[in-house]
């Protein structure tokens, strides 16, 4: 894979590789417009995508930052966007280009005012893996192996003008208007900015381990505050394969349960118990051991819930508060999906519309012990994502719904139940939780 030596870092560079970019999107659907005349329109449409989608990630793998950070956030919605796009973006999660050496060399100097070869025993130009915002490299100290994560240079002064750039897009996609959008995309840019400051991440990354050391087949990296700067984290290499990578077919039934149960418990109790959650569950933040335990890398993306949105959004996880229709609709204006503003249609509609996609969506809490290998279960929310993509009375609608906490709760849990499905794993405990 080819490297780097530099990334645009100035709002007019990016923005001109979009444009550039944009200019590609428009020639595919010329040619699509002639295809879909001439040949198949089935074809025609699965060709556009695919065209665009690979345009688009050249484009942002060069960009880097959070403009490809929206791609890799995208490839999770599985049942929103076309496979082409979803395959495609995927690959932000750990395989982009990397910097050169000559560029790493340089990010050392700024930060540590050493080059690495100063600092550890021994250190690998050459990364092992590159992702959205930084990328990782092997080093040793004292005989110990080490991964020293670096961010790209120009990341984090370029989010505002990157997300300003994508914002039309994400509007468009997500059907959100202009009026009370902007609260949906500061929640994002906020969290992006935290994403950039690696010294919050390693103190959050201290906290995660050990309030979750307890839960069975779970391990965690060292972390080495005295290592790392605001732009460069050095902790534990651990050895594994990313979950992706995982040959999961050939797993046992109690491999593919003890994995899938460490991952959920993980997740229900970072959720349940610390109201705070690891809002970014991609297989590039996860590795599985050679002796089949979990190990959780990556803690840049916290999400902290509060109350006020952590009790109604859980009691609609509860049958009967469901099928109560009054308490039904007294939650989803606490979570503001109702509003006093709403018309009767408007009412009327999302009340129905979020009454079935919860009545789905909550099955595996309704029971004691959930599997999420069942493709009947996924293949109905993929139906669901389908057709509510492609609800004309829905595109009408004012789509700003909801809480902004929804953005990463909603982003953690189709993260969550995706990698669960991917995992095969069958005979879950719900609340296993409660006893570690």
């Amino acid at each position: 894979m080819k490297t780097l030596d530099s990334i645009p870092t100035g709002k007019i560079q990016r923005a001109s590789k979009l444009i550039s970019t944009g200019a590609k999107v428009g020639i595919n659907y010329l040619k699509y417009n002639v295809e879909k005349t001439v040949g198949n329109a089935d074809t025609a449409k699965l060709n556009l995508d695919k065209s665009n989608a690979e345009d688009i990630y050249d484009s942002l793998k060069d960009l880097k930052g959070s403009a490809l950070k929206v791609a890799q956030m995208l490839s999770m919605e599985k049942s929103m966007l076309p496979k082409a796009y979803v395959d495609k973006f995927s690959l932000s999660q750990f395989s982009v280009p990397p910097l050169s050496s000559a560029l790493v060399l340089k990010t050392f100097r700024k930060y540590f005012g050493k080059t690495p070869n100063q600092i550890y025993d021994t250190f690998d130009l050459n990364s092992v893996n590159a992702a959205s915002i930084g990328q990782v490299h092997k080093a040793t100290l004292n005989h110990k192996k080490l991964a020293v994560k670096i961010q790209y240079p120009g990341v984090a002064q370029s989010i505002s003008s990157d997300l300003a750039m994508v914002k039309p897009v994400a509007m468009k996609m997500f059907n959100i208007k202009g009026k009370g959008s902007d609260k949906y995309f500061k929640e994002v840019e906020d969290k992006l900015i935290e994403e950039t400051n690696y010294i919050l991440e390693v103190a959050q990354s201290l906290e995660i381990s050990k309030a979750c050391k307890d839960i069975p087949h779970l391990r965690f990296p060292n972390y080495y505050p005295d290592l790392s700067t605001d732009r460069i984290i050095t902790m534990d290499w651990m050895n594994g394969v990313h979950l992706s990578e995982y040959d999961i077919e050939n797993a046992s039934d109690k491999i593919r349960t003890q994995i899938g149960q460490a991952f959920w418990d993980f997740y229900m109790y970072q959720i349940h118990v610390l109201k705070k959650v690891h809002a970014d569950p991609h297989p590039g933040n996860f590795l599985i051991s050679k002796d089949d335990e979990l190990i959780a890398l990556d803690f840049g993306c916290m999400k902290q819930i509060p109350d006020d949105f952590y009790v109604p959004y859980f009691e609609l996880a509860d049958p009967k508060n469901i099928d109560d229709i009054a308490i039904f609709k007294e939650k989803l204006y606490e979570l503001e999906i109702l509003t006093e503003n709403d018309t009767p249609e408007e009412l009327v509609f999302f009340t129905e519309l979020f009454h079935e996609l919860l009545s789905l969506f909550t099955q595996p809490f309704h029971v004691e012990n959930f599997d999420f290998s069942d493709d009947a279960f996924f293949g109905k929310i993929a139906d669901l994502g389908e057709r509510f993509n492609n609800d004309s009375q829905l595109k009408k609608m004012n789509g700003n719904r909801g809480s902004k906490h929804f953005i990463y709760m909603n982003r953690t849990f189709f993260g969550v139940y995706n990698l669960m499905h991917d995992l095969k794993a069958k005979n879950i405990k719900i609340n296993n939780y409660k006893t570690l």
